[in-house]
């Protein structure tokens, strides 16, 4: 396996000529780091799931370079696309379209949809223009394990078995793309992303319905009940509830841990160590990740984790510590 940081031809060289051999090559996006395999080579695909230990049945985004390559994937792209892609691409949108018949189940879950995006991290372009084609690249990580947004991450959570790491640095945004199923009559949102629903609606000039109202929704990355998830007990709890639950805590609960963004006054009390988040959502949404990585190396017996605000911009936020705690708060 080879890490490297730095981004010259040769380099570039060796990860295109790694893909077209049906290796895997884990690259930064401006979201998560990913895990990237030649959309079109079922073996590598398969060697994805495989890896990550993902159920064949959930989705895997398919990355692009250019928006003319859309037309390999999908068909009957309605001007909503277009008008999204206009607006976002490169960014940190997954679009939801009708795949075209030759595009493998595999890539979809088995569903007649395909989910696809051009990230604008330089180091994903460079490698995605340099392949020329797309390339299957869900997160990094074991399936429903925290996403990875540094390429140490990536090894930490899976070694030597992939064929090369990237590594771009930290990544810019910290979680996984917006995601916004166009496959049918009306847009839905499927996954919330640091880009947000009010920014999409006013592109499209019309509301998004939500995935829970809508049973046709396409299946989305990042749906299963539990994800994004550290190893260590984690419990996602409101800010009035926190000082009642730790000091009803025993001896042998302890240490934990708290991530807390407010600037409310927790007791202090032995045992019951505090990380203090960034009040800015975009911030916060940058560092969560690692922090909870870190965290779940310590020796905590808990991660608590205060609730975040219930307002738009923390929107995506909230959906991701709900999915790490297995929590509806």
């Amino acid at each position: 396996m080879l890490m490297t940081m730095t981004t010259n031809s040769d380099e570039m060289d060796k990860a295109v000529h790694l893909l077209r051999e049906g290796k895997l090559v884990a690259f930064p996006t401006e979201t998560v780091y990913g895990l990237g395999a030649d959309a079109s080579n079922d073996e590598a695909v398969r060697k994805v799931f495989t890896l990550k230990e993902r159920p064949d049945n959930h989705p895997l985004i398919v990355h692009i370079a250019r928006l003319e390559q859309l037309q390999d994937w999908a068909v009957d792209v309605p001007p909503e696309a277009m008008k999204l892609a206009d607006a976002f691409w490169p960014g940190p949108l997954t679009l939801v379209l009708k795949k075209k018949p030759e595009v493998s189940s595999l890539l979809t879950g088995g569903q007649a949809t395909i989910g696809i995006r051009i990230p604008r991290h330089p180091l994903a372009q460079g490698l995605l223009d340099a392949f020329g084609d797309g390339l299957a690249a869900p997160s990094a990580n074991k399936f429903t394990h925290i996403s990875p947004t540094t390429a140490s991450a990536v090894y930490e959570d899976l070694g030597t078995a992939v064929d090369m790491i990237m590594d771009g640095g930290p990544c810019e945004v910290g979680l996984e793309s917006t995601i916004i199923d166009l496959s049918g009559d009306e847009p839905v949102l499927l996954r919330p992303g640091m880009l947000s629903q009010q920014a999409i609606e006013e592109v499209l000039g019309k509301p998004l319905h939500l995935a829970a109202d809508v049973s046709t929704a396409s299946r989305a990355p990042g749906s299963h009940l539990l994800h994004y998830a550290p190893k260590t007990k984690t419990h996602l709890i409101a800010t009035g509830d926190i000082t009642n639950y730790i000091q009803s805590l025993q001896s042998d609960g302890l240490p934990v841990v708290c991530v807390a963004y407010s600037d409310t006054s927790f007791p202090q009390v032995k045992q019951v160590d505090w990380v203090n988040m960034p009040a800015d959502a975009a911030a916060y949404a940058h560092d969560i990740y690692r922090t909870l990585r870190a965290l779940d190396t310590e020796h905590y017996k808990e991660i608590l984790i205060e609730a975040v605000p219930e307002t738009d911009e923390w929107t995506a936020i909230r959906d991701r510590l709900q999915k790490a705690t297995g929590s509806s708060t």
